[in-house]
């Protein structure tokens, strides 16, 4: 074994890292070693080629199965038929289905508007909502794009950049007042938005609007810069953190989905 290759057991060992974006890396080392076996790969093996426990590898797998990406086979895990429309035309439909899909389950588990949002060439992007009548989207009464400094959605992105991309973005889009709640000194935001630890979900009480809060966790995947967000009514601020937790569970599947 090359050592490199300790390298990579030694940190899964550990656990790798912490969050969504350790069960992504997790999966993704699974995918890879089920691939070295064409022939298909035990919960067993991959537990001891991977140096994780058993009942991380089950979890993990089953992860990969619901999405397509592994099948079993009479005991033997194989790679499943998602593979199969990666490369072809319609790999831009397919992942946006179970985008929605995905949003959709999450929005009726958490009885509120769920968003998957970008940042890319400089600006915000709400690339897909899943709301309903139990479940109301927050009102765009100011645009979106032009507010990231008060919006969980915004903060969330922007905290991804580095300091040249933050201080570039509000030099486009200056700080606007839109509530009581509202930061409006610069220096204050990206001080903020530089101690943001990765792992720790960003919220808006009432910063964007009134009577209206949300939280939002990263999606990060290859180059992509995104996140999840669920926004509500004030009055269920109380369930707002269960929220922003569950969002965090249900990243890693989606950033699984977007990286592969």
């Amino acid at each position: 074994m090359s050592a490199q290759s300790r390298d990579r057991q030694a940190m899964l060992a550990e656990g790798g890292r912490s969050g969504p974006f350790g069960t992504l890396q997790r999966a993704l080392r699974v995918l890879e070693a089920v691939d070295r076996h064409p022939s298909g790969a035990t919960l067993a093996g991959l537990s001891r080629e991977l140096s994780l426990p058993p009942a991380t590898v089950r979890e993990l797998v089953e992860v990969l199965e619901t999405e397509g990406y592994l099948l079993c086979q009479d005991g033997d895990w194989v790679l499943g038929g998602a593979f199969a429309v990666l490369g072809q035309r319609n790999r831009e439909q397919v992942l946006r289905a179970r985008l929605d899909q995905q949003l959709t389950e999450l929005r009726d588990e958490l009885g509120a508007a769920v968003y998957f949002s970008r940042y890319h060439d400089g600006e915000l992007s709400v690339e897909a909502v899943a709301s309903a009548e139990h479940a109301p989207a927050v009102e765009e009464w100011v645009d979106f794009r032009a507010t990231a400094h008060a919006s969980a959605i915004g903060k969330c992105l922007l905290s991804q950049l580095d300091h040249d991309g933050r201080r570039d973005h509000l030099s486009r889009h200056p700080i606007a007042r839109l509530t009581s709640r509202t930061i409006t000194d610069p220096e204050q935001l990206m001080h903020r938005l530089e101690r943001q630890p990765a792992t720790v979900p960003v919220l808006d009480i009432q910063e964007y609007a009134l009577g209206t809060v949300c939280a939002a966790v990263p999606v990060t995947a290859g180059r992509t810069v995104g996140c999840l967000a669920a926004s509500m009514p004030v009055d269920n601020v109380h369930r707002l953190r269960a929220a922003a937790e569950l969002l965090a569970e249900r990243a890693a599947p989606l950033m699984l989905a977007m990286a592969v």
